[in-house]
């Protein structure tokens, strides 16, 4: 099975990448620079600028027609971490988030339909998160939350127009993870939450397309 993973040098994308290296999957992955090091030998990498649409573009001509079984978009951003209200959340910063968060993400599948339409039974993972749920509103983060559930929204609808073709596609909240993004008291591991996701992906179908789950497999509200 051919993966794809796009933001994979750190965090849980860097997680995920090793769960599926670890099971001996064909991996290519994106990242804005230079992979890490130890990583460099597990995956076929792609420099992938999220914020340049021309970058996001050129992924489908790199794979050449090559069939892509699962498209995994976890590249993120979250810029606005304890802005204030009255003088923070500057329009450069909803502009960088959603293209990160957002936009990347449709260009990303865009780019990619015709290596997801060349496999049998593709699946797309949309790594959203429960902020991006409506019914956990406790404030702040304004930009980080409507890009996630705005991000919730786009999958949604992908669900529904690909499934004629075959495509699944899923929304996933990858728990409260420590990474340089969650922190340090967040509550699971990276690896936790790569195998949790990991097996969610897998039991991604036709049947549960367009679900927004958690990374241990809860129903999560919209």
């Amino acid at each position: 099975m051919t993966t794809l993973i796009t933001g994979a040098n750190r965090g849980v994308g860097r997680a995920l990448l090793e769960t599926y290296a670890a099971a001996g999957a064909t991996l290519i992955a994106t990242a804005r620079s230079a992979p890490p090091a130890d990583l460099a030998d597990s995956a076929r990498w792609l420099r992938a600028e999220m914020t340049d649409p021309a970058s996001i573009a050129a992924l489908g001509p790199a794979l050449d027609g090559a069939p892509l079984e699962l498209l995994v978009c976890n590249a993120g951003i979250y810029r606005d971490k304890g802005q204030p209200l009255d003088t923070g959340y500057p329009a450069e910063m909803w502009a960088e988030e959603f293209a990160v968060n957002v936009t990347s993400v449709f260009l990303t599948i865009q780019a990619l339909l015709p290596n997801l339409r060349a496999a049998r039974a593709a699946k797309i993972a949309i790594i959203s998160s429960q902020m991006a749920s409506d019914t956990r509103a406790p404030g702040g983060s304004y930009i980080y939350r409507a890009s996630k559930a705005a991000a919730l929204n786009l999958g949604r609808n992908l669900a529904s127009d690909l499934k004629p073709e075959g495509i699944s596609v899923g929304i996933y909240h990858p728990g409260w993870v420590r990474t340089d993004m969650g922190g340090t008291a967040a509550e699971i591991t990276p690896k936790e939450a790569a195998e949790g996701l990991a097996a969610r992906f897998a039991a991604l179908s036709p049947e549960t397309t367009g679900c927004f789950e958690t990374w241990d497999g809860r129903p999560h509200a919209y």
